[in-house]
């Protein structure tokens, strides 16, 4: 056939017609094997070469219409298209195809500055092309004149009730929509509107199982894509509702029949400062409005099927944060549901995003499919998709070529469409200057490029282009652009484990920081692409400040005091921060700076605080929403040795510095206990009031307040029915009568003492007890010593068994409490196949609203991995990790000073926790 083609169309010009002087081509397509449209159809091409213009077509076997039909309508059917000087595609023409200094027209996707098209832009650009985009073949109106936009919303609409079908099977229903196929298995659409058709009247029959509820679509725009969608809507039994009765509905609706709402930009746009909408301005200034489709019509929406044309810049219908809301259970009890008719797990089925903007209007939808595999369902506490129908999630379609599935009528109706501008195209010479040219409105804001510029209208990409690279500076350098940075300050044990976590993340770059070299080497070799970093933050703040604007995300596993000056450089930097530790003053202070810099600083997101919150709120948060009330709240938390390695006075081991732990038994504590406020003064009157745990019966556990636990009434919202609100510390038994005779002899003192600088004599730890008992003869008998202890301050072996009334010098660091630090660091440090253990506890009192009280308990143990990562390690870096990478991946876009108290947040951390093997068990248990 194709040497026949070959033939007639050479031979066939020579003999029966005059030589023409205007030539275009139709190029063949290869952007996708689905591809089969064209610019124009045969009788398109039929009507030019009777006008006298000469049409090459590159042969194709893939096109709808087949080459005969090009060849019998005139066209000339040959691979070289070279001596055509307009030359007309659909989609994206390949660099290495492109011919220098010819005029081309196709969808080049580069009007918002794609990234995965900017390599095409600069092709065009240096090989002097004139580059006619249709998106922009618009009126004077700025109404597109040239789209397929019409079979976009008819092949999409046609897609996503198959889509829906086969997603209600997966959830447990057969319903009408299975006898829906996917548009490209009809030969036409009339075909596929006549099996929707047959749906609809099984639907009007009443055969949609009544567990589902009624069926809401929302159509998003009312251009050709949204008009060409409702077409296809229109063959079902249908009833259109305003958007403030959708809610009604889709409560309350009719099963014998769908309903639809068409919503226009004014239904959900409104100025930031004041409300109302003013179409005008908001074409002009788009980022002074915000979207509240998220809010008034995405929670009544079953189906959502986008047609809008979304600009950068402009507000999301959805973004990343709303999907984990959306989809949430809907409260609708009313409906009947059995184990074999079980409700839907939420209200929004199916997004079909015929825009197929990725990051766009649908923040989440950030790849397009594919006709090949044209459904993913996005699973929002994962933030992931997976091609499959079943699990949790909504089903999204965002084909980018959707009208090819229908290729004929799409060919037709946009050869239609193109023919009147036909020849105002054709008189173009790429090699003229465009001042030269005399183009119509039409065709002149069409025109992207030429003689190897950008014109005027479409500079700002350039612009784009510069801006996004500027949001990403920094962290680009010898890597893709789809990499992410993040700066771990600290390379201790707890690093490890987030190192080890993120360095999964295949868009994540990551750099360890330390001021030990070999620590943060030692912790770099073991992962590939990491690298490492020597620094004192306190000697080196410019460095620091400089490592902190490279990076995306900083996490700092610093000491907590030195939080707040790496937060201070995180906000001039515009670079967002992670810590594990309690929010203080200091970095709460910068929330204003931090959110106007569009800068996040979540904190406590390691263990506790951390998980904690996430295990508490998600308890808290699921009673309240069936109507009950917290009435008690008591929870401790601990990191202890597994209980065959916590053989000394303290019952305790240290992974890292002790100071904070000694340091906390002379804190003040306060909490809610029966409706009254308990006061704990400092100075160790703490350890004087510890509290049997029987929890686990197991162990020997004691427990006392830590901090102050009243402010988390407000924090948790549990309003004024909390009479009792307590969170503490967990140690084993022995640990407070251990740590009281150090408190009173003064070894956890955190002044000064003369005895302790640096650069005095030498003392031994049995001359340092001696001097803080009173005594001045240091040379006293051993059996003395201990005996004027005992009167002094009771039970004195824990002393003993540490070795503190030893010969043993003392590593003087000036107050009794760093000194002694530093020695139990070594004294009590775990060795190696020594393994820890966390022990995390909430009692939640509930009361329901028929009267009745439960008490939930909720365990969260984890053991330490004998070779591995320690117990501690594992729960304050993944947490803190996980925290970081939502930040990085749009999942957090909060800005300011913030906690993980927000369902948006807790929730998908402990599921991807649980996911890591880091689960929590429950019990409950009925009070009356």
């Amino acid at each position: 056939m194709w040497r026949l083609c070959q033939l007639r169309a050479t031979i066939a010009p020579s003999l029966t017609r005059q030589r023409h002087s205007r030539v275009i081509a139709i190029r063949r397509e290869d952007q996708s094997v689905w591809e089969r449209r064209a610019p124009f159809g045969p009788t398109h091409v039929q009507k030019l070469v009777k006008q006298g213009v000469k049409v090459i077509v590159q042969p194709s076997n893939r096109r709808a219409y087949p080459m005969q039909a090009y060849m019998h309508a005139g066209a000339q059917i040959q691979e070289d298209i070279s001596d055509a000087s307009v030359i007309f595609g659909v989609k994206q023409v390949p660099i290495d195809a492109l011919i220098p200094g010819k005029t081309y027209c196709f969808f080049s996707h580069t009007i918002k500055a794609q990234e995965s098209n900017m390599p095409l832009l600069d092709a065009i650009l240096e090989k002097k092309i004139r580059l006619i985009d249709y998106e922009r073949i618009i009126d004077e109106r700025g109404s597109r004149l040239v789209a397929f936009g019409k079979y976009a919303g008819i092949a999409g609409m046609i897609n996503i009730l198959h889509g829906i079908g086969l997603r209600l099977l997966a959830l447990g229903h057969h319903t009408p929509f299975m006898h829906i196929g996917p548009a490209h298995n009809y030969r036409n659409s009339s075909m596929a509107r006549q099996a929707i058709r047959d749906c609809g009247y099984e639907i009007s029959l009443g055969m949609m199982p009544k567990s589902i509820g009624p069926l809401t679509f929302v159509f998003t725009g009312s251009g050709n894509v949204s008009q060409g969608a409702q077409e296809v809507f229109s063959e079902l039994p249908i009833e259109y509702v305003p958007p403030e009765m959708l809610r009604k509905v889709a409560e309350h609706g009719n099963q014998n029949k769908l309903y639809g709402c068409e919503v226009s930009r004014s239904d959900h746009l409104e100025r930031r400062e004041g409300g109302g909408f003013d179409a005008k301005e908001y074409d002009e200034y788009p980022e002074r409005y915000i979207s509240t489709f998220n809010q008034k019509m995405a929670p009544y929406a079953s189906v959502i099927v986008n047609g809008i044309y979304w600009a950068v810049g402009s507000p999301k219908l959805i973004s990343i944060p709303d999907a984990k809301n959306l989809l949430r259970p809907a409260k609708t009890p009313w409906l009947p549901t059995s184990k074999g008719s079980p409700a839907l797990p939420h209200r929004m089925l199916a997004i079909c995003d015929i825009s197929a903007d990725p990051g766009g209007s649908i923040e989440f939808m950030n790849e397009c499919t594919t006709i090949d595999t044209p459904f993913c369902l996005y699973d929002a506490d994962r933030n992931k998709d997976t091609k499959s129908f079943k699990g949790p999630g909504v089903l999204v379609c965002s084909i980018d070529n959707m009208p090819t599935q229908l290729p004929r009528e799409s060919t037709d109706l946009f050869g239609e469409l193109l023919s009147p501008h036909v020849h105002d195209i054709i008189k173009s010479d790429a090699k003229k200057r465009l001042q030269d040219e005399n183009f119509t409105y039409p065709i002149q804001s069409a025109i992207i490029a030429s003689n190897g510029e950008l014109t005027e209208g479409f500079q700002y990409i350039q612009e784009l282009r510069e801006s996004q690279g500027n949001r990403s500076r920094h962290k680009m350098e010898g890597r893709s652009e789809s990499h992410k940075t993040v700066l771990v300050l600290g390379a201790g044990m707890v690093s490890a484990p987030l190192v080890e976590w993120l360095h999964r993340e295949k868009d994540v770059s990551i750099t360890v920081c330390s001021q030990v070299k070999d620590e943060a080497d030692r912790l770099a070799n073991q992962y590939a692409g990491v690298d490492s970093v020597y620094l004192d933050v306190n000697e080196s703040t410019g460095h620091l400040q400089e490592l902190c604007g490279k990076a995306d995300v900083v996490i700092s596993l610093l000491p907590y005091g030195l939080h707040g000056m790496v937060a201070r450089y995180c906000v001039a930097e515009r670079t967002h921060l992670v810590t594990a530790s309690y929010l203080n003053d200091e970095i709460a202070a910068l929330h204003d700076e931090a959110r106007a810099n569009g800068v996040t600083i979540m904190n406590e997101v390691g263990l506790d605080p951390g998980i904690d919150h996430l295990l508490a709120l998600e308890c808290i948060h699921e009673v309240q929403e069936k109507g009950a009330v917290v009435e008690s709240f008591v929870s401790y938390c601990g990191g202890l040795p597994a209980p065959e390695h916590s053989d000394n006075a303290l019952r305790y081991k240290f992974s890292w510095s002790p100071r904070g732990v000694l340091l906390n038994t002379l804190s003040a504590a306060k909490y809610l206990n029966q409706g009254q406020i308990v006061e704990i003064n400092g100075g160790g009157e703490l350890m004087s009031t510890p509290r049997s745990l029987d929890f686990l019966p197991g162990f020997a556990l004691e427990g006392f307040p830590n901090r102050d636990s009243t402010k988390y009434g407000s924090l948790y919202g549990l309003g004024r029915d909390v009479h009792t609100l307590l969170r503490g510390t967990i140690r084993y038994k022995g640990f407070s009568e251990s740590i009281k005779p150090m408190q009173l002899l003064g070894l956890i003192d955190p002044e000064p003492h003369p005895l302790l600088h640096p650069s005095g004599p030498d003392v031994t730890w049995r001359q340092l007890v001696t001097h803080l008992l009173g005594l001045s003869d240091t040379s006293i008998f051993y059996e003395n010593l201990k005996q004027k202890l005992v009167e002094r301050l009771g039970d004195v072996d824990g002393i003993e068994s540490l070795g503190l009334l030893d010969e043993t010098p003392v590593v003087k660091l000036n107050s009794p409490l760093d000194t002694l630090s530093h020695y139990l660091s070594k004294r009590l440090a775990f060795e190696r196949g020594e393994r820890d253990l966390v022990v995390l506890r909430h009692e939640v009192g509930i009361r329901w609203p028929d009267g009745r009280r439960e008490e939930r308990g909720i365990n969260f143990v984890v053991y330490g991995q004998p070779q591995g990562h320690s117990a501690m390690a594992m729960t304050v870096g993944k947490p803190a990790a996980i925290a970081a990478k939502m930040i990085l991946d749009g999942e957090i876009q909060e800005r300011g000073v913030l906690l993980p108290f927000t369902p948006d947040i807790y929730r998908p951390m402990l599921q991807r926790l649980r996911s890591e093997g880091l689960t929590a068990t429950e019990t409950s248990r009925w009070l009356n």
